[in-house]
């Protein structure tokens, strides 16, 4: 068997230029666009009436909308790891974590692209939070930092960096002919948000849709707008940007990918294992490589994006890729399911968020197909979205998240509340995954079926848990703030003398 390179022997590697295929034609730019916390079904192209997404529609109405993406790990950090590296979370060593680190190990695909003669940039968010200086990277993962230009943004929170500028400012410096790859990164629609930014800027409470897991009420329709307005701030850039690939006459040469890592910053969404958390929007465009207003159903995971970009440049992948290129999927032309072996997708998680003793996580795996959806919580006696001592410090602080609790019913117990050992939803049911049927009689073989299937699949993935190896997972290393631990709670609470 051959053992795959690793990034540093790749990089200094004088054989890299013969993983380029046949280039008689114009190699692609790439330009990937991706939010942070944007959540699935948050755009015109899906239907919504409340968040105006023309950028994205745009890329919908000339490419391929895909109405089932998934990360394997809701959370920044882990999922962007995946998106660069081409593997699920658990795969990722110390990566697999919120606020860890990123290991020197895997190949990432702006690096694997930049040594075949790209072009390659990065503004706004990268990879992170986290640490990758400590083990060898040089710049973040996605690419040389292009955030020169700033802008006045409409609302406070927001970030300053002219998104689509610094995507012109790349554009200016590259060399003459050369194919470019480009991340632009969000930091909107992350917390905090200007509260009653929506309602100032005109948008109205009635057009809200609100979820069912949280309380039909004002507050809550309030912070949805508020997290509309960020939502629509970088999608006007990716529009801008687009704009500015048409004048420079590079649209029809550009392969285009708008996404997000997870779903939006509320409670029992970000970093819950439950659909909306990990489900994300997904649409790409190519000029005449994909047929315009196409809407796929096949389910693609974001360690896909690496390999799709790597076959469209005509790179191999590297060895350490697991993902699966769906550039074929893109370029069938038709609607609805187009690779049927593309029906099942795992999920899951470990430590995201500090505030449980000894820094421990919530461990859980999903396994997501057509028909169900079956969760492992590994820690039933833990609190999903942590302690409450420490503020459940896995959901965002909003005005959302005060509201739930302040009253201790049903949503608070669908938001914060401990669940059971094992979750079992029909999709037929719709995306909130509300009814748990896992301990009905009726479902007890489809369960177990699942939950086999399941392990058997992060088996042959690898996943420490599944290799009698979970207590890896307990040794990495939270490298953020620790202001919100149980320890320092412990120590200024006064509960321990």
């Amino acid at each position: 068997m051959t053992t795959p390179l690793s990034r540093r022997t790749f990089l200094g590697s004088a054989a890299a230029p013969a993983i380029l295929r046949s280039q008689a034609r114009r190699r692609p730019n790439i330009l990937f666009a991706i939010m942070d916390d944007w959540g699935f079904g948050h755009a015109g192209a899906y239907g919504s009436k409340w968040v105006k997404t023309p950028g994205f529609d745009r890329i919908a109405e000339r490419g391929v909308t895909f109405n089932n993406t998934f990360t394997s790990n809701p959370k920044c950090a882990p999922c962007r790891a995946s998106i660069l590296a081409g593997r699920n979370s658990w795969q990722m060593k110390e990566a697999v974590n919120h606020f860890g680190i990123f290991p020197p190990d895997f190949l990432v695909y702006p690096d694997l692209l930049e040594k075949a003669g790209y072009f390659v940039g990065l503004t706004g968010k990268g990879w992170g939070p986290g640490d990758f200086q400590s083990t060898g990277w040089k710049r973040n993962p996605a690419g040389p930092l292009f955030n020169r230009a700033t802008t006045k943004p409409p609302g406070l929170y927001m970030s300053n960096n002219d998104y689509a500028g610094n995507f012109a400012d790349f554009l200016d410096k590259r060399p003459k002919d050369q194919p470019f790859c480009f991340w632009l990164g969000g930091h909107e629609p992350h917390r905090p948000y200007e509260d009653g930014i929506g309602l100032r800027l005109g948008k109205r409470l009635e057009d809200v849709t609100v979820p069912k897991y949280y309380p039909d009420h004002r507050i809550v329709r309030s912070d949805l707008l508020d997290y509309s307005v960020e939502v629509e701030y970088f999608d006007s850039h990716v529009l801008r940007a687009l704009n500015y690939l048409e004048k420079t006459g590079e649209i029809d040469n550009t392969l285009v990918l708008m996404t997000s890592d997870h779903g939006m910053p509320f409670p029992r969404v970000k970093g819950q294992i439950y659909e909306d958390g990990f489900r994300v929007p997904c649409a790409a465009m190519w000029g005449r490589e994909f047929k315009g207003g196409m809407r796929v159903d096949d389910f693609i995971n974001v360690r896909d994006y690496a390999p799709t970009f790597l076959e469209a440049a005509g790179v191999e992948p590297a060895g350490t890729m697991t993902g699966k290129s769906f550039l074929d999927v893109m370029r069938a032309g038709r609607s609805g399911w187009v690779d049927e072996s593309r029906s099942t997708m795992l999920t899951g998680k470990e430590r995201h968020d500090l505030g449980r003793p000894r820094d421990a996580g919530y461990p859980v795996r999903a396994i997501r197909t057509k028909e169900f959806f079956y969760v492992r919580n590994y820690a039933p006696e833990s609190w999903p979205a942590g302690n409450p001592e420490t503020g459940y410090r896995n959901v965002d602080d909003s005005p959302t998240k005060s509201l739930i609790l302040s009253r201790f019913d049903e949503y608070y117990r669908m938001s914060f509340g401990m669940r059971p050992a094992e979750e079992l939803y029909l999709t037929s049911d719709g995306r909130e995954n509300i009814n748990n049927v896992a301990a009905d009689p009726k479902y007890a073989e489809i369960k177990r079926k699942l939950r086999e299937r399941m392990e058997e699949l992060l088996r042959s993935e690898g996943d420490p848990r599944m290799l009698g190896r979970s207590d890896f997972f307990d040794t990495i290393e939270y490298v953020g703030q620790r202001k919100h631990s149980y320890e320092e709670w412990l120590k200024n609470s006064g509960v321990q003398k």
